[in-house]
């Protein structure tokens, strides 16, 4: 039995979900060799720390009655460089200008040769290779199939599943909140404004929906997609963006009757990375409904693969980071 102790950094939605993930899946890890410690754990204000390992239950419990997950006053970071630990589970928020907190923890935790597993999206969108080069140089494994497309395992697919083949190119909705909106205007035959509406009421959309709607979100992923999947050198300026609040319910109604959705489509050919509304054939693969998320792979070997999944959710995030976990301490 190999024994890993963990900090959760960050503790919204996501860090939520890893903690019911971990607590859910404690016998499972178990018995596949996996004894699982969670020693610390930081929302923004506060940290409970417990070298034993901490009751996550208690600090779920805490975290909804009171707001916050212990009385520590030590970040995230702090954490990081002061408590043994060897892996780091980082759900802090996305920040795609600076890479934010999350930028600082993973450098803090590569410079300890601490692993790291996240759903952090910022800090890859704009350092990817230099975060790559750090995790290497310090022994650390660096795991982020969280970071794009939520329980679709899209990363994991393109390098196990289909190693030996050759990705050509990659089409697919990398944002199921955009695609909801675009589905309810069809159905409803109502303007956008009505729909985001509707979306921020149902949880589906952010109070401030601009990184879904403008086509933020889906950049970043394809930027972590371009650099992981096809080895580019990309960063969140070398994509082409442009989302979806031009769009009127006559537009999706016109190719409707033509036999299309329109859908917001991120894409990585060649050196192309872009993002903007297409037209889908009806019968095509991609045209998925609600929130799903979608994935095409062009291969050399195997033809199109294509790949559905939930891409939203701290309990289907939180299923990618243990399937990260899982193949770092497996093996």
């Amino acid at each position: 039995m190999k024994t890993i102790r963990a900090s959760i950094i960050g503790f919204g939605a996501v860090g939520q979900g890893v903690a019911k993930v971990i607590l859910s899946k404690s016998d499972y890890l178990k018995n596949i060799g996996i004894d699982l410690k969670v020693v610390a754990v930081a929302d923004s204000r506060t940290a409970a720390v417990d070298s034993n390992g901490l009751d996550l239950s208690a600090v779920l419990s805490r975290k909804t009655e009171q707001g916050t997950v212990g009385t520590d006053n030590i970040s995230g970071t702090e954490i990081i460089k002061t408590i043994d630990h060897e892996l780091v589970i980082e759900t802090t928020p996305t920040n795609i200008d600076t890479g934010g907190v999350g930028l600082d923890n993973m450098v803090a935790a590569f410079e300890k040769g601490i692993d790291v597993v996240t759903s952090n999206k910022g800090p890859l969108a704009l350092k990817y290779c230099e975060l790559g080069e750090i995790a290497k140089s310090s022994g650390s494994q660096f795991k982020f199939e969280a970071t794009v497309g939520g329980a679709m395992p899209i990363i994991n697919l393109a390098s196990e599943t289909l190693a030996g083949n050759k990705i050509l190119s990659m089409e697919g909705i990398l944002n199921g909140t955009c695609n909801y909106i675009l589905c309810r205007m069809m159905e409803e035959h109502a303007p956008y404004e009505q729909m985001v509406a509707e979306a921020q009421e149902l949880g589906i959309a952010e109070t401030d929906p601009t990184y879904d709607v403008e086509g933020i979100d889906t950049a970043c992923k394809l930027v972590i997609l371009a650099n992981a999947i096809f080895g580019m050198n990309a960063t969140y300026k070398d994509v082409t963006v442009t989302g979806i609040t031009k769009i009127t319910p006559e537009a999706l109604l016109m190719a409707h009757n033509d036999g299309y959705d329109i859908k917001l489509i991120g894409e990585v050919s060649g050196s192309k990375i872009n993002v903007a509304p297409k037209l889908v054939p009806k019968d095509n693969p991609l045209a998925v409904g609600g929130t799903l998320n979608v994935a095409s792979l062009q291969t050399d070997i195997s033809g199109p693969v294509t790949i559905t999944g939930r891409g939203a959710g701290s309990i289907e995030t939180a299923s990618a980071i243990l399937s990260d976990i899982i193949s770092i301490y497996r093996e």
